[in-house]
């Protein structure tokens, strides 16, 4: 059986350090987007911005040499879909960065390597 899948809130951009400043100043600055907030965790800085309906994260990771695009993915069966999403060509990566202790969700790659974090909950 196929759980349903609907585009989560966020979009996360993980950014190497030498362009993290212009990637802010291009969205808060050139574009005009409304920043929501800043945040820290033990392994990134990151900057929240208002993107239509969508939160638009930009995350500075030193261990990047060059940008990625991260999406959320939100489902009704999160048991189920980390059956079905492996048994159609995803590959599941939950080492890829640690979730919260109070979010249920996983991470995968898609086919062409875009990193999804597959949830119940919608993050702010």
């Amino acid at each position: 059986m196929k759980p349903n899948f609907t585009p989560g809130r966020n979009i996360a951009m993980k950014v190497p350090p030498h362009e993290y400043e212009p990637t802010i100043t291009f969205y808060r600055d050139v574009l005009g987007l409304p920043q929501i907030t800043e945040a820290a965790s033990s392994s990134t800085t990151s900057v929240r911005f208002a993107f239509g309906d969508k939160v638009l994260w930009i995350d500075c990771v030193a261990s990047l040499s060059q940008a990625e695009l991260w999406l959320e993915i939100a489902t009704d069966d999160l048991d189920q879909a980390a059956t079905y999403l492996p048994a159609h060509g995803c590959t599941r990566r939950d080492e890829i960065e640690p979730l919260p202790d109070d979010l249920s969700g996983f991470w995968i790659s898609s086919p062409c390597n875009i990193i999804h974090l597959v949830t119940t909950s919608q993050l702010d």
